[in-house]
């Protein structure tokens, strides 16, 4: 059985971000496939909403494209699927609650297991809000991934001692995007959690983009989340972008690897 923890157990975990459709659903399949085999260990596929409000302009943006184009929830899990026929790498949504709800919570979660889908990520759900999906996660085996933020510290506690899968750290304040430099203390971020729930894995993300930004996150966590700067080479390619994400990706995992 898949398992997200498959994604932390050799090494330092890279972990990508795709908006799924973008630039075509034929192309995520491809992309997941090259990823997978290029160093990836674990791969975020975004479902695409409206009001993507944690994202950059970058995200948004290909968010719009792809429902421009009339891509749907059940043509994202029908791509899914096939990627799955190809590929035991482990992969997470990223969405929005809406999505789920309008879909209807149960059958969301229930379809994105029978998918082969491991894990959750819905930013704009708190966790004090998290009781509307967290039973129906752990009936299907889906973990559902909770958030920790430079402004988390009163509420690290509480957060990570009960989160699942793995926490995902945000580096910095604001919506995703590249950033030339992160000043947060990831170190002490990441060190909380790890107080609070020693077992689970940390990954940081939001404005990682170059490979020493990510073997410097890496060196104070479990993993490293990366979206934007692969999504700006999916507008810049378009459907020729895929040995370009593979080439970042490989580079990306090569700066992690050997850190302990």
């Amino acid at each position: 059985m898949i398992k997200i923890s498959d994604a932390f157990e050799e090494g330092k975990a890279f972990i990508p971000f795709i908006t799924c459709g973008d630039p075509s659903l034929e192309t995520t399949e491809e992309l997941c496939c090259a990823m997978a085999e290029a160093g990836a260990d674990l791969i975020e596929l975004g479902i695409p909403f409206s009001d993507p409000t944690a994202e950059g302009p970058v995200i948004q943006d290909s968010t719009f494209r792809t429902l421009a184009k009339g891509v749907t929830t059940d043509q994202v899990f029908d791509t899914v699927r096939r990627i799955r026929r190809r590929t035991h790498i482990p992969m997470v949504f990223m969405t929005y609650a809406n999505v789920v709800f309008s879909y209807g919570v149960e059958r969301f979660v229930s379809a994105a297991a029978a998918v082969g889908v491991q894990g959750l990520i819905l930013p704009d759900v708190p966790y004090e809000e998290k009781d509307e999906f967290q039973p129906l996660c752990d009936r299907y085996g889906l973990d559902f991934i909770s958030f920790i933020a430079p402004t988390s510290k009163d509420r690290t506690e509480m957060v990570a001692g009960q989160a699942k899968g793995f926490l995902y750290c945000i580096s910095s304040l604001g919506v995703t995007g590249v950033r030339p430099e992160i000043h947060t203390d990831v170190a002490a971020m990441v060190d909380r959690c790890k107080r609070a729930n020693p077992g689970l894995p940390c990954a940081v993300g939001f404005g990682i983009s170059r490979p020493d930004q990510a073997a410097a996150m890496a060196r104070v966590s479990d993993g490293v989340i990366v979206g934007s700067a692969i999504v700006s080479l999916c507008e810049k390619y378009g459907e020729d972008c895929v040995p370009h994400v593979a080439a970042y990706v490989r580079e990306m995992k090569e700066a992690l690897r050997g850190i302990e």
